[in-house]
């Protein structure tokens, strides 16, 4: 936290008087209402307000977006293929395993299927449980099984009120960690009601239900809460191995649940690493930190039947650099300023040359390529050189792997969380870089220069410096890649909150502009958030009552009519080529087999898919026949959103980035690179549908509506 103290030399009326000030404060602090008679008492009534207002508003937020869900969809009056059809891509995919789950005979037969899967990519056996975070629904399906709720419950609503469940995990341990950081629970109902209100850009379950991040994020939250807690001084031996104990499991089920868990924790190790260089952190509690990341990260491979891509994750090898280095150079704390500038600029060469040679070193070991896709994704986004890859560019072209756009930022500040947010951001950034200075000027440890600093002096508390840095970083990840803004926003929620109820922060501004009072300490930092909670539920009650009567429906006729025609008129065991998208669709309504599915961290799985999407490209009838009958497709589905798309623009349409990849030049007016060639043969997807005989000799038309169009493949040419 923020402070400021009294500076050496100055005159002692003005020590007096500021002693006097600071005494009157923590009675004021201390002061109990009429009915209470001691201090503890109002303690355990504070915390049992405050602690039942979290469970109260975590469980409302699950229930709110529950009933949006169920308004937007009508879930409870649809169908069931509706309802498996509303878990859109990669969604869809991860339900069917649960769905698969339940189906099975027995659980043995049920994980058989899983470790042993053939259906997921034809004329291919992969282990699920090594290649994709399912373990949630693995455990669901097992537990739906064992409860006897089968008769009350349909396997549908225990997996959707399970998901719903985990928000109202999500929003009690932002309420906790605000709590944590301010020292009243009126932060935590702040910070609670922006993320509710901002509901738009921090989460979207309501309708991604199944997505890795929405199993993911609760635990990352309570990981927070955990590690901020863990960071507060003088903390009891008891106390700090059961909330080492918490991190632990949190940063555990996090791992275990979302693929890109890797990379948010590095983000997580660069800020340990920020503050430990800078000795604003206790280096033993860092270490810990460190330890636990990796111990989570390895039990997670354990689980995942060793899978390579979390061996050769930046963070293992990160924290191990770290570990290393700061073994290699014992006096980084020590020395004038530039001697200690050096050694930390030496200290950061060090560590970014070791990761990169660790790195580098496991992945060549273990032949891994799986994420040679992210890397050449950044590279391109970030300009090192333009790129003609089509995984690359199929990313860059999505919205959601695009900057946050500006809209964002209106409508985070008509509920004046972005004011709130830059506010509080300004201050402690100030103290932050103040206490950076001091402890790089000649201090030898951190905790003990916050304590005993000159008065005057700004400090900045363990777990305030941590929360500062984790948003500053987790808000650089989202400004560059929409789809992580909720790991930001939500967080901004908690940050902002806890500024407007830090007595500190009031107490810097108040002493700044030379108004400070004990008591206006006290009114300032409640009457501020009482002021903008009651502007939120004036300003946005109404629009919520007003959602939460709005009532549709799903509708989408022509996929309905494709899935039943699926079950009804193909083999159990066919395979269908087509988008990744849909495939997952096609697999969870109808159990067929497919040649590619959006799980995209393959490589070989990635190359599939570029061979199969060859059917939006300039190519002759044998080519993709040959391309589609080499996975063992039995049936190709065609859509014309994809075929005719028009919601990209030119140069990131589906089609486009094929032309590209293949040396094509693209359709429609604009510039094409000079090296482009004008393809030798017609669009597969246009020109198979006027049924001429070079095209008919190997597909046969079998379904058709206005949105799909399947084709059976001949046997043979």
């Amino acid at each position: 936290m923020i402070s400021i103290r009294q500076r050496k030399g100055i005159r002692s009326t003005e020590v007096s008087e500021e002693y006097a000030a600071q005494e009157e404060n923590v009675k004021l602090e201390n002061k109990l209402p009429s009915g209470c008679t001691s201090r503890r008492l109002w303690k355990i009534l504070s915390f049992t307000i405050g602690g039942t207002i979290a469970l109260c508003i975590g469980l409302l937020t699950s229930v709110y977006l529950a009933t949006l869900h169920e308004n937007d969809l009508w879930f409870s009056n649809i169908k069931e293929v509706e309802r498996e059809i509303s878990f859109r891509t990669e969604c869809g995919l991860y339900y069917s395993y649960y769905k698969q789950m339940l189906q099975a005979p027995t659980l043995m037969q049920g994980f058989h299927g899983l470790i042993y899967d053939n259906k997921t990519e034809s004329m291919r056996t992969i282990n699920l449980l090594q290649r994709m975070n399912i373990y949630q629904e693995v455990f669901l399906s097992v537990l739906y099984r064992v409860l006897p709720i089968q008769k009350y419950l349909e396997p549908v609503y225990f997996y959707i009120y399970t998901l719903f469940g985990l928000q109202a995990i999500y929003v009690t341990a932002l309420y906790v960690t605000s709590w944590l950081l301010s020292g009243t629970w009126l932060s935590g109902l702040l910070a609670a009601f922006w993320y509710i209100t901002n509901r738009i850009d921090t989460t979207r379950v309501e309708f991604t239900i199944p997505l890795r991040e929405n199993w993911a994020l609760p635990f990352f939250a309570v990981q927070i809460a955990a590690i901020t807690y863990f960071l507060r001084p003088k903390l009891q031996p008891l106390s700090e191995r059961l909330t080492l104990l918490a991190i632990f499991i949190s940063t555990f089920l996090f791992s275990l649940t979302w693929q890109f868990n890797q990379f948010m924790m590095l983000m997580q190790a660069l800020v340990l690493f920020t503050l430990d260089s800078l000795d604003m952190l206790p280096a033993v509690k860092a270490t810990w930190l460190y330890g636990i990341q990796i111990t989570g990260l390895l039990l997670v491979c354990i689980l995942q039947f060793f899978n390579s891509m979390i061996l050769g994750s930046l963070l293992i090898s990160f924290n191990l650099s770290v570990l290393i280095a700061r073994k290699l150079q014992k006096n980084l704390k020590s020395g004038s300023f530039l001697t200690r500038l050096g050694k930390l600029l030496l200290h950061l060469f060090v560590v970014f040359c070791l990761t990169l040679f660790l790195n580098n070193i496991i992945k060549k070991i273990l032949n891994l390529k799986s994420d040679e896709h992210i890397f050449k994704f950044l590279k391109a986004k970030f300009g090192f050189g333009a790129t003609r890859d089509f995984d690359a560019n199929l990313y860059l072209c999505e919205e959601a792997f695009g900057l946050l756009p500006f809209n964002t930022f209106e409508r985070l500040s008509d509920t004046l969380l972005f004011h709130a947010y830059i506010f509080v951001l300004f201050i402690t950034v100030i103290a932050a870089l103040t206490v950076a200075i001091h402890n790089l000027s000649g201090s030898t440890n951190g905790q003990k220069s916050m304590d005993s600093m000159g008065k005057g002096t700004v400090s900045l508390k363990p777990e305030t410096a941590y929360n500062l840095i984790h948003t500053i970083l987790f808000g650089v990840l989202a400004l560059s890649t929409m789809r992580m803004k909720y790991l930001w926003t939500s967080h901004m929620c908690v940050f902002a909150s806890f500024g407007l109820c830090s007595p500190e922060i009031w107490e810097l501004l108040l002493k700044l502009f030379h108004l400070y009072n004990p008591k206006r300490i006290c009114i300032m930092r409640y009457l501020v958030p009482i002021l903008i909670l009651l502007y939120l539920g004036y300003k946005f009650w109404p629009g919520m009552m007003d959602e939460l009567s709005e009532l549709r429906e799903f509708y989408d006729p022509d996929t309905v009519e494709l899935m039943n025609w699926i079950n009804s008129n193909t083999p159990r065991k066919a395979v269908f080529a087509g988008s990744m998208q849909l495939l997952a669709g096609v697999k969870l309504c109808t159990g067929r087999t497919l040649t590619n599915h959006p799980h995209y961290e393959d490589d070989s799985l990635r190359a599939r898919t570029k061979a199969v999407y060859q059917i939006y490209a300039k190519r002759s009838p044998e080519e993709v026949h040959t391309l589609l009958r080499s996975f063992g497709a039995d049936y190709v589905i065609l859509e014309d959103s994809i075929c005719y798309e028009r919601r990209h623009r030119r140069g990131c349409r589906l089609r486009d980035l094929l032309d590209v990849a293949n040396g094509h030049v693209m359709d429609g007016p604009g510039e094409n690179d000079p090296d482009l060639k004008f393809a030798g043969h017609p669009r597969f997807c246009e020109e198979i549908k006027r049924n001429l005989p070079p095209y008919t000799a190997y597909f046969t038309r079998v379904f058709e509506n206005k949105t799909f169009h399947v084709y059976k493949l001949s046997r043979n040419k």
